[in-house]
């Protein structure tokens, strides 16, 4: 596969803007990457270049964070991730690319709703069970998209956790199925010499991305910031659902 310089541009262009909104809000790299790169890429690339972007993004935070780790609560997550990884990658190879890529616009857009209106529910209780099925939908939603740690966000939002809770649980969960993702895709022989090249190409434009998001951290309202996002994840997800349907 040869890759033209639109293509190209549009590919380095929103690995710059997603990494800065997600330097900016700690939040949405790969749902922003994936919007754009599904219009320039097939599926397989975008969800192993997002599980390689997220290892090194999210391997720092959670790097970070490591005295707060509270392992007693990530690992049903865990358990549950590695099946459902596999099961991801099955259904990334052999689906077809397009319904895919609506089945990922239809999730940006139900995600962006629920971000956007928040309902207000009673904190669950879960157990250990839900938490290993939780992980077991993220492990596959991960492998097919790279989206591994968006699902966890909202059930432990669900059992009423603290923000630092939260993250604590799902960002270094996010990493060990990333990481799950990567060694899948490759051991199955998906990740291909193009692949490869790009990820090398985007690295500095995720690199000048994020360092243009840490400087923007704090000099802008962020709750603001973050809905107007979320309504451009929303409307982005549109095109990405109709794609199929008008044969394009």
């Amino acid at each position: 596969m040869e890759f033209d310089v639109l293509q190209l541009a549009v590919f380095l262009t929103a690995t710059f803007v997603a990494a800065v909104v997600a330097g900016v809000s700690g939040f949405a790299f790969a749902l922003i990457a994936a919007a754009v790169w599904l219009h320039v890429l097939n599926p397989i690339q975008v969800a192993t270049l997002i599980a390689g972007y997220g290892l090194m993004v999210q391997g720092y935070g959670t790097w970070k964070l490591r005295h707060a780790i509270r392992w007693s609560r990530i690992w049903p997550f865990l358990v549950g991730g590695a099946p459902g990884v596999a099961v991801g990658v099955i259904v990334l190879r052999w689906a077809n690319p397009d319904h895919l890529r609506a089945g990922v616009g239809a999730f940006l857009v139900l995600f962006s709703l629920y971000s956007l209106l928040r309902p207000t529910v009673q904190p669950m209780q879960g157990g250990t069970a839900a938490d290993i099925f939780v992980g077991f939908l993220s492990g596959t939603l991960g492998a097919v998209t790279g989206f591994a740690g968006i699902l966890i966000v909202i059930w432990s939002g669900l059992r009423g956790w603290t923000p630092d809770e939260q993250r604590g649980v799902f960002q270094p969960a996010s990493v060990a199925m990333l990481l799950m993702c990567g060694l899948a895709l490759g051991f199955t022989g998906s990740i291909s010499s193009d692949t490869a090249v790009l990820f090398l190409f985007g690295l500095p434009a995720l690199a000048a991305g994020t360092w243009a998001g840490f400087a923007l951290y704090g000099k802008i309202d962020a709750a603001a910031f973050r809905r107007i996002t979320l309504v451009l994840l929303l409307l982005s997800g549109v095109p990405l659902i109709a794609r199929p349907l008008l044969g394009g």
